[in-house]
């Protein structure tokens, strides 16, 4: 008998023990008297502050591409497991994890590092201004202090604390004013001593869900080790090393246009790597991406499209809207150019910058820039 009720008492333990989170989880949160205004503050400079952690982020986006970008398709519209390790802007980790591997991106002073383990490959890439998105814009905290970066003090809100990732954690909520704007608000979670975003929801015109979602299971507010973030490629071992070649970078680099300065009510938004062929307009959640496409390109993405539910035929071409998301193909600019215009803006705001383009036609540059 003495012996059954030793092993019962371990039973118990274990049985406590593993039912801890989810105790943790739903025990109240202590709120806290942070202004709205402090904690926004907070949330800016949070990228000073070393961390690490695991978090998970779920898309409500289903994006009409094709396989060639099937890596886009499951970012914004399935869940990303994240491994964070960060320890300044320049200086971090994030590991994509799926079920048959995962995927590291190492952030250096002039450049990431993107170590493919299925393939035993690494390719190397600047920073550039503009880029496809990629699974480390998904961590809670980087997405957090961007869509939190030009907001004013007037348009946020305290929102009542919550747990997130164990931690007690005063919210903020962001209205923006902007009437072109499809984001209705934005609500972020963060660690009130680090100002680290721990949790961050997205929320469209006419969505009962946020669009985008993502948060931190597991948070730890220390700085990690830095051979944790950095990488090189071990030599000798068989690993293939190439150049990343991005596919927005290169429209944005060889394209023979410049983009006008305002377009629909937009003036272009500053680069701190120069001026290139895509423009990108609007300020805070409010973005509208005008990007030329040669015809080789273009073509494709019609037929492509012409298959897509819920595409409607404009006076400029094809729209559709997806979530907050609103996109646009503009095929009948003159002199033969096409433009797809993208962004959280209003279907009539992307008619309105394709009716601009058409009245009048971006800058064509002589030779290669």
């Amino acid at each position: 008998m003495a012996r059954l009720l030793r092993w019962c008492a371990v039973a118990a333990g274990v049985a406590v023990l593993v039912s801890l989170p989810p105790i943790v989880a739903r025990l109240p949160a202590r709120d806290s008297a942070v202004s709205a205004a402090d904690l926004l503050a907070g949330i800016r400079a949070s990228g000073q502050a070393g961390y690490s952690g695991y978090a998970e982020a779920v898309g409500g986006l289903r994006l009409p591409l094709t396989d060639e970008f099937a890596g886009l398709v499951d970012l914004f519209g399935d869940r990303t497991r994240l491994r964070v390790w960060w320890r300044g802007e320049t200086d971090w980790r994030v590991d994509a994890i799926d079920p048959t591997g995962e995927t590291d991106l190492h952030r250096d002073a002039t450049g990431t590092w993107t170590w493919h383990y299925e393939s035993n490959s690494a390719t190397r890439a600047g920073e550039t201004g503009v880029r496809l998105p990629r699974a480390a814009d998904l961590d809670p905290a980087a997405l957090g202090r961007r869509l939190l970066s030009e907001a004013a003090p007037a348009q946020v809100s305290r929102l009542p604390a919550r747990r997130v990732a164990g931690r007690s954690v005063p919210g903020l909520r962001l209205r923006p004013a902007d009437p072109q704007t499809t984001i209705t608000h934005v609500d972020i979670w963060a660690d009130e001593g680090t100002g680290v975003p721990l949790r961050v929801e997205v929320h469209g015109a006419g969505a009962t869900r946020p669009v985008v979602q993502a948060a931190y299971l597991d948070f730890d507010p220390t700085a990690p080790d830095p051979g944790t973030t950095a990488w090189r490629p071990p030599p000798g071992d068989g690993i293939s090393v190439q150049q990343a070649v991005d596919i927005a970078a290169a429209v944005d680099r060889f394209a023979p246009f410049l983009p006008p300065a305002e377009l629909a009510g937009y003036r272009l938004r500053q680069r701190v790597d120069g001026l290139g062929a895509v423009g990108t307009y609007g300020s805070g959640v409010t973005v509208l991406t005008a990007v030329p496409l040669p015809g080789r390109v273009s073509r494709p993405l019609v037929r492509q499209l012409a298959r897509t539910p819920g595409l409607r035929s404009t006076t400029a071409g094809f729209v559709l809207t997806i979530g907050p998301l609103s996109l646009m193909f503009a095929d009948r600019v003159p002199g033969g150019r096409s433009w797809l215009l993208t962004g959280t803006v209003t279907e009539q705001t992307l008619e309105r910058a394709a009716a601009e383009l058409t009245a009048r036609p971006p800058t064509i540059l002589i030779g290669e820039r």
